[in-house]
């Protein structure tokens, strides 16, 4: 997950991931590895995405930009496969 400190988007996007894990508790084993592109620039780099909140399941753009929680559920469920 692309990210960036100061994007509302991603904040709200941080608070339904919390609640669709408590939701289904599954969805707590999805290792997330969340990048701040403006700390980490030279990751950020490497991918091909403008918006953020972006999603990647395995080197696969999933969601690009604001997000709702069904598709943020969307990538946890595509991440469980």
């Amino acid at each position: 997950m692309f990210t960036m400190k100061s994007c509302p988007y991603c904040r709200q996007a941080f608070t339904w991931m919390e609640e669709l894990k408590k939701e289904n508790p599954e969805y707590s084993n999805i290792d997330i590895n969340i990048i701040d592109e403006t700390l980490n620039p030279d990751v950020a780099s490497q991918y091909d995405y403008y918006y953020v909140p972006t999603y990647y399941v395995d080197g696969v753009k999933i969601h690009e930009g604001a997000a709702t929680k069904e598709i943020i559920r969307t990538v946890f469920e595509k991440a469980l496969r």
